[in-house]
């Protein structure tokens, strides 16, 4: 019991000497104390799961600060959406939930642009499935199609996407220096996008939404906890992943937009409540307690 303690007093004192480093992020080191402590611990890759097949050794957040992020100024911060393909209305609204979840995520400005058709794309058929070649749209449907004020670029395809021949699909597709990026809303949903799986539908959105523009900010695939920025092989380890990211994300989106941590914590509760996304209040709860 006492070598347990020890453990967990060790890791703590590790996660506060990490505050240290940093003014920018020591002047919040009582809210990254305090939502460390809510980090959920990655279990041991299983075959088939993303860190099983992919040996990705994570970055750190001096790494991150290294990396020369793109950085929001007065006249480049807004994140733009645009819808690639034919959506229903149901699927549309999800859009637009999107956009309001991609801006209190990242506390700047998202736009949702006007949809365009995909019938440029190369394409392939898989039985009855189209799908679209996901380095086309990015390399040259959204080539220069960032706006001047935008920060970042993404499409939301209808249609499934491929990355290459030898793979079967992807959930997205992000370019760390175009600062462009796909993802798909296909594989979200059942066939119709009834009302009985939109609130399923919309989560999955969101989360593969900001994981791709996460990329796009230059944050790595996470292998320091249970977080957005976790790597994905199916639907089943994506809704396994939470729409949080973990203590250590978070300190590479806040040095990068310094917003306000506490407002944007209560952005996303508001948020979950309002559209029945219940796995998401309850994992964000610890953050929103107050400390001791």
């Amino acid at each position: 019991m006492k070598t347990f303690m020890l453990i967990i007093a060790l890791f703590f004192l590790a996660c506060n000497n990490r505050y240290e480093k940093d003014p920018i992020i020591r002047s919040q080191s009582r809210y990254f104390s305090h939502i460390s402590e809510n980090d959920l611990p990655l279990h041991a890759p299983q075959k088939g799961e993303w860190l099983f097949d992919h040996k990705e050794k994570g970055q750190t957040f001096e790494a991150y600060k290294k990396a020369n992020p793109i950085k929001p100024t007065a006249g480049r911060s807004v994140i733009y959406l645009l819808p690639v393909g034919n959506f229903t209305t149901l699927q549309e609204k999800a859009l637009r939930l999107t956009r309001d979840y991609v801006e209190i995520f990242f506390q700047q400005k998202a736009v949702l642009l006007t949809t365009i058709p995909d019938n440029t794309v190369p394409r392939r058929q898989r039985g009855d499935n189209i799908q679209l070649l996901a380095p086309y749209v990015l390399d040259s449907l959204l080539k220069d199609k960032t706006p001047k004020d935008g920060i970042a670029l993404m499409a939301i395809s209808a249609k499934d996407l491929y990355p290459k021949e030898e793979w079967n699909y992807v959930f997205g597709l992000a370019s760390y220096t175009k600062r462009v990026g796909v993802t798909s809303i296909y594989r979200l949903q059942n066939q119709t996008s009834d009302t009985a799986v939109f609130s399923l539908c919309l989560r999955r959105l969101i989360n593969i939404s900001s994981h791709e523009l996460g990329h796009m900010m230059s944050i790595h695939h996470c292998t320091f906890a249970k977080c957005t920025m976790n790597g994905s092989n199916s639907l089943n380890e994506t809704d396994g992943a939470p729409n949080r990211l973990c203590s250590e994300c978070q300190q590479k989106l806040y040095w990068n937009f310094r917003y306000d941590n506490n407002r944007r914590l209560q952005q996303l509760n508001k948020f979950f409540q309002e559209n029945n996304l219940q796995k998401d209040l309850y994992t964000l709860k610890p953050d929103l307690d107050p400390p001791e």
